[in-house]
């Protein structure tokens, strides 16, 4: 029996349940009739009277359209209580002993569809109860339902979807994994022109089911489905055809079935190219199903088409603009979706949703002023916005304001007490002002909501620590390599052994050092060591690394890693500004350069880190931004001169020494107003400051880095920028103590461990060559030497690999090696 047959019986077993219980052939159920039929199905039950009468005032009052005067239920009316799931027809027919003989099921035509013969008996019922039943959505004047024919197939197909609905609410109860969850949720920004089916980012995530399990009853639905299409293309006039795929697309995504809303999207698009809704749609549908830059790509073509429609779609510019910097946001683009958030709260006053997500992107980027300001705004509009109040928590803890960023997590969890953003939030911020047993209680409650929260675990386990419940860290560390097998976790316990290890031997420095010691600089940095003045620090020879220096080139290396710009190749910087058009903009105060906005510079970061995630790439943009763009934009305009942004990270790109310098130079040829093949010396000294602004703060500018009205007329060639480039005093010298970092990175010296922090040793090795103990870069550059061994001045030697250790140990080395100052 095929789909179509099976609809066809279906119908005929309720008319022969009808026929059984019509005692008097009015074609019609009265009330005895009615409660006949609801004993006689339900054998088991056994009914009081008062029962019995609330049961058929609530059928005759629900389905009161099928019933005319004193008569009763009609067959409609009781195939309609059938058709939304008030009980099983198959299990009724069994339970009353009836069979089917040929006349039934030749009274119909087989091939025809289940769908027809029930479109036949809903034909009768009035255009008010449907629109009673609708959606809101349905029946919006700007985005509703126009024509009649439409609410017909939008009828048919909430049939068909009912049926696979409670097809699959049954095979997860079967399966032990409960009934269907609700797809049709709270919106993430608006009933009507939100994302729909749940909410976005922080307001949770959308519904989404696996239609694919049901296996032939999925196959039948998308048959079904295929022929209320086809009535719809056959509709007699292009708007109805339009508004007949916009009704069938927004009922099928309402229902989580976002891969045939897809489609029927994409069909009325094509009906009306110029209409922004259903490219908005099409953006939403994209969206969820997780193709974040298709999605963008169809917002924007609705923004197009909205702004080309003569104010007539003004109503869904908002929403366009909150949408598509939800997608942008995913993309990691928070610049860009900060703003089309501001646009939207600017036309939308109101939206305390765009104001939040305006707050959540700005906290991004490290704007922390800024998100307080909108966040406040949207509690204001909103009090009860609890991920409102966890994002402001979160953007005041930044800022260093505890006592408040508590009080908002806390009110952010009355609101909503299973909150986990706000639970997880609260507990890192207990843990960094260190009240870690309440931090630990955080994060359990964490891990009461989500068991397989990895994240919460760890941090649970170093708040049990940091709390002295070493054993309970032990086994919180435990559960956490069940949840993952992420590197930091074995890094952690490794270090915890190593912790209980020296526990026995660590004691208060501090108090025992000379007087002579604690004059010289000396002070206690922490339990067995001490931290030194540089002038105490010697090298060995000129190819040991000053600590200064390298204090300076660990923190450009940890800056690299973090932006990810190691492995940005520096020719793909200089393709931005050799090959690429860039929308380009004035200064605005006649500033010499090539100025464009931050959102335009966020687009050219992202082609560049392309290799990224877009939660990595948000965290290096916040790190370009409170780094690099704070020094380039000081007076906070927007703009930024691209050029020089562009040879500010080239130094730190991927490639050689000489490579770096070189396209650095060309990008300050490139912004000169005349390309000349040369640059004026004043702009190498601004170039030059900047440089040093970024990456040596501490250091600040020499007097000669001053711009004098006359370096305008002096040109300064490759080989002179190189060699004021190399100048360590007012230059960018130590590339090369950064170029030997970045190439032994990854350098591993067997079981060599730093004795202070007692990690193993990575990267550089410094060994002091009298007292005969190692110090990884980390604490040589912090200055840190064990407490156990004290003198004067310490001797260094660096090693770079195992190999040129061995070396050095075969070579007859004089007991007091010849030394050189920092």
């Amino acid at each position: 029996m095929d789909a179509g047959e099976g609809g066809n019986v279906r119908v005929q077993k309720v008319r022969k349940i009808f026929q059984r219980f019509d005692a008097n052939g009015d074609g019609r159920l009265n009330r005895q009739e009615m409660a006949a039929l609801v004993i006689a199905v339900n054998p088991r039950v056994k009914f009081s009277e008062e029962q019995i009468g609330a049961i058929l005032d609530e059928v005759f009052r629900t389905y009161s359209d099928y019933i005319q005067g004193d008569g009763g239920l009609s067959f409609e009316g009781l195939l309609r209580t059938y058709d939304d799931g008030a009980g099983d027809v198959d299990r009724d027919f069994d339970a009353l002993r009836l069979r089917l003989d040929d006349s039934d099921t030749a009274a119909t035509n087989p091939a025809s569809s289940s769908i027809t013969d029930e479109r036949e008996r809903t034909d009768t019922v009035p255009l008010s109860r449907r629109k009673q039943n609708a959606p809101p959505w349905a029946l919006s004047p700007n985005n509703g339902i126009v024509y009649d024919n439409t609410w017909r197939l939008v009828e048919d197909l909430q049939i068909i979807i009912r049926r696979l609905e409670t097809k699959y609410a049954a095979k997860r109860k079967d399966n032990g994994l409960g009934g269907a969850t609700d797809a049709s949720s709270e919106l993430a920004w608006s009933r009507d022109f939100g994302l729909g089916g749940g909410s976005i980012g922080s307001d949770g995530e959308i519904a989404r089911r696996i239609w694919e399990e049901l296996g032939q009853d999925y196959v039948t639905f998308r048959r079904e489905l295929g022929e209320i299409q086809a009535k719809a293309d056959r509709s007699s006039t292009p708007d109805e055809v339009f508004d007949a795929y916009m009704g069938i697309g927004r009922t099928l995504f309402d229902h989580a079935l976002y891969v045939e809303a897809l489609s029927c999207f994409k069909k009325a698009s094509d009906k009306k190219p110029t209409d922004p809704r259903p490219h908005f749609r099409l953006g939403n549908t994209l969206y969820v199903l997780g193709q974040y830059p298709e999605a963008r790509d169809c917002f924007i073509s609705a923004l197009d088409s909205a702004g080309m429609s003569q104010n007539r779609y003004d109503f869904l510019l908002p929403y366009i603009h909150v949408n598509l910097g939800v997608a942008l946001e995913a993309d990691g683009m928070l610049l860009n979706a900060s703003e089309h958030y501001k646009e939207a709260a600017i036309r939308d006053p109101k939206n305390f949703k765009a104001l939040k997500l305006l707050g959540g992107a700005l906290y991004g980027v490290g704007e922390y002023r800024a998100a307080e300001k909108a966040l406040m705004e949207a509690i204001f509009l909103k009090n009860d916005y609890a991920d409102a109040h966890c994002d402001l928590g979160s953007t005041l803890h930044a800022m260093g304001d505890d006592e408040r960023a508590i009080h908002e997590f806390q009110k952010a969890i009355d609101i909503k007490p299973d909150h986990v953003d706000a639970l997880y939030n609260l507990g890192g911020l207990f843990r960094d002002i260190g009240r870690f047993q309440r931090a630990a209680e955080m994060y359990s409650r964490v891990l009461t909501q989500q068991p397989g929260h990895w994240r919460a675990q760890l941090n649970r386990a170093v708040a049990l620590l940091g709390a002295g419940e070493n054993e309970e860290a032990r086994k919180a560390f435990k559960e956490a390599l069940k949840l993952t097998n992420r590197i930091e976790l074995y890094d952690a316990l490794r270090q915890l052994k190593r912790l209980e290890r020296k526990k026995s031997v660590s004691t208060n420095v501090g108090e025992k050092s000379t007087p002579a010691l604690q004059n010289s600089g000396s002070h206690a940095e922490e339990e067995g060591s001490l931290v030194i003045e540089a002038t105490r620090f010697r090298q060995v020879s000129g190819k040991t690394t000053p600590r200064q220096w390298l204090t300076h080139a660990l923190d450009i290396r940890h800056f690299q890693r973090h932006t990810r710009l190691y492995r940005c190749s520096v020719t793909n910087v200089k393709r931005e500004f050799s090959e690429r058009q860039l929308p380009l903009l004035s200064s605005g105060d006649g500033a010499t350069g090539k100025f464009i906005r931050k959102e335009e510079l966020e687009k050219i970061m992202r082609r560049l880190l392309f290799y990224v995630k877009p939660e990595t790439f948000q965290g290096a943009v916040k790190a370009i931004n409170g780094r690099i763009l704070c020094v380039l934009d000081s007076a906070v305009s927007g703009r930024v001169d691209v050029g020089m942004f562009l040879a500010t990270i080239a130094p730190i790109c991927a490639g050689s020494q000489d490579t770096r310098k070189r396209v650095a130079f060309d990008a300050l040829v490139w912004r000169a107003p005349k390309e000349v093949g040369a640059i004026s010396k004043g702009d190498a000294l601004q170039y030059f400051r900047c440089l040093r602004a970024v990456y040596l703060p501490s250091q600040g500018g020499s007097a000669s880095l001053e711009v004098h009205p006359n370096d305008a007329d002096v040109s300064v060639s490759f080989s002179e920028f190189v060699e004021m480039f190399d100048d360590n005093d007012w230059g960018f010298g130590l590339l090369n103590i950064l170029l030997k970092l970045e190439s032994s990175d990854r350098a591993r010296h067997g079981r060599k461990t730093c004795v202070v922090c007692s990690r193993p040793i990575t990267g550089l090795w410094f060994r002091e060559v009298s007292l005969h103990f190692n110090l990884c870069s980390d604490c040589y550059s912090e200055g840190k030497v064990p407490a156990s061994v004290k003198q004067s001045f310490y001797y260094f030697k660096e090693y770079r690999s195992r190999a040129a250790a061995f070396k050095d140990k075969l070579r007859f080395l004089s007991s007091r090696p010849p030394t050189k100052d920092v």
